[in-house]
């Protein structure tokens, strides 16, 4: 059967408050007869979303009643079916404005009820549960993202003068420009090892030296080495210093130490004033540091021959080890809290040593009495060395200078052991190779610090 429709006129069927239609026969088939029902189907949609829209003021009415302001937490937002469902700016989650809007374009309701439409652009559900975008971070954000992604995008109805894309995008952070990193700063020596080098090694006139990082991420181990003083090839300066709380003492102690105690020396023009010499020339570098107003300090071990004479001081922990026919001799002894004088010097000034985990240490810090820097532990921390001052003779053979790296898992008698068949005795010496073979066996045993070794053939000088 089918449906006949006569109309008046073509323009009666479009506005059927004024159309005149008469059924006379069944044709399912006509044109007509679809647009009539499409444009009913349409009418009754405008009445249902009138509908809703009077229900949600009356909802909006009621929380006002309850003082519905504040939701921080989570939030549904409700959406005419024919718009996407748009999450709240991140400003609702900021401010105590509130959240539900009686607006048209955006409405958000704390409805836990309402059941989120099987299909997004189904006419049929005139609800959208949507749940609110969560801050960034937070840990809703992945979940609630996911439901986002799917809901329909393609109408934007009711958004007003803002678009569905412009409320929904977010601004991407500033880039970060995070600057290369860089090598340590060397004060202008060439002889210190570069700070993000694992392994530095060095031989010349008479001395051989290797150094090797440990676990931590720059190296804190410094050396100096000049042959030739003042033309002179029998006067010489050497010296290791092992830095701590960073690199800068031990580079700015390579550079200027050397420099301050020849200027002590040659200005006394007195030899039997070399270790006040010596002295001065510690304190003086000490002062310059500490006016470069930077945090953490160097222990140092240096030795000067000149007039035939081995002129070796120290301050902190690094140590000097001579090689007389094959016994070992200490010619410096380290600086620690644990000896009896430097506890006491140090409790005469008012400060305390304690044990922390195995180690003592001054005012629970550091480790050594004496060195360069340590700014904040000067008043007991001080960097006037010890100096011992012997004639080279033929049983002379080696020195070793080394930092506490060495000194905590080699002894002194094993170092000499280990070095002297690389440099006593035979034809062909090869000093680097013993510096190796001792840093490598301390890394053997466990040290995790840095190692510097240094070795000096007496012979030669």
């Amino acid at each position: 059967m089918g449906v006949t429709l006569t109309f008046n006129t073509l323009k009666d069927c479009h506005n059927e408050s004024k159309s005149a239609v008469k059924i006379s026969k069944v044709n399912t088939r006509s044109p007509l007869y679809s647009l009539l029902l499409s444009r009913r189907h349409s009418q009754t949609l405008a009445k249902k979303e009138e509908k809703q829209r009077n229900s949600i003021s009356a909802l909006y009415k009621e929380s006002r009643k309850y003082k519905l302001q504040d939701i921080n937490a989570m939030s549904c937002s409700l959406a005419l079916s024919n718009s996407p469902a748009l999450s709240p700016p991140m400003s609702l989650f900021r401010d105590n404005s509130p959240i539900i809007s009686p607006s048209p374009e955006a409405l958000n309701l704390s409805l836990t009820h309402l059941k989120p439409s099987s299909s997004p652009s189904s006419p049929c559900s005139p609800f959208r549960l949507r749940l609110q975008k969560p801050p960034s971070g937070s840990l809703l954000s992945s979940s609630v993202s996911t439901s986002a992604s799917s809901s329909d995008s393609g109408s934007t109805a009711g958004l007003g003068p803002r678009s569905a894309s412009a409320i929904l995008k977010r601004k991407r952070p500033t880039r970060l420009d995070i600057p290369m990193a860089t090598t340590a700063l060397h004060f202008g020596v060439p002889a210190t090892p570069c700070a993000v080098m694992r392994e530095v090694e060095r031989e010349g006139c008479g001395y051989s030296v290797y150094c090797k990082r440990g676990r931590r991420e720059v190296m804190e181990d410094r050396f100096s080495a000049s042959v030739k003083l003042q033309g002179d090839c029998k006067q010489a300066f050497f010296g290791v210093f092992d830095g701590h709380g960073g690199a800068k003492a031990a580079e700015f102690a390579a550079l200027k130490l050397e420099k301050n105690i020849l200027d002590e020396v040659v200005g006394r023009k007195d030899e039997t004033m070399v270790e006040e010499a010596v002295k001065a020339g510690y304190l003086k570098t000490d002062a310059e540091f500490l006016k470069e107003d930077v945090t953490g300090g160097a222990c140092c071990v240096t030795a000067l021959i000149q007039n035939g004479s081995l002129v070796v001081s120290n301050a902190g922990d690094c140590r000097a080890v001579l090689s007389r026919d094959g016994a070992a001799e200490a010619l410096t002894s380290d600086h620690r809290p644990s000896r009896e004088d430097e506890r006491n010097r140090i409790e005469t000034l008012g400060g305390y040593v304690d044990l922390c985990r195995g180690v003592w240490r001054i005012q629970s810090c550091l480790a050594v009495s004496r060195g360069i820097g340590d700014h904040h532990l000067k008043q007991w921390v001080i960097a006037e060395p010890e100096t011992k001052i012997i004639t080279i003779k033929p049983e002379y053979e080696f020195l070793i200078l080394a930092s506490d790296g060495l000194w905590d898992k080699v002894s002194n008698q094993e170092a000499v052991d280990i070095a002297r068949p690389s440099c006593v005795g035979i034809n062909k010496q090869n000093p680097l190779s013993a510096c190796k073979k001792l840093v490598n066996l301390s890394v053997s045993r466990g040290s995790s610090d840095d190692i510097s070794v240094m070795l000096v053939q007496l012979g030669q000088f």
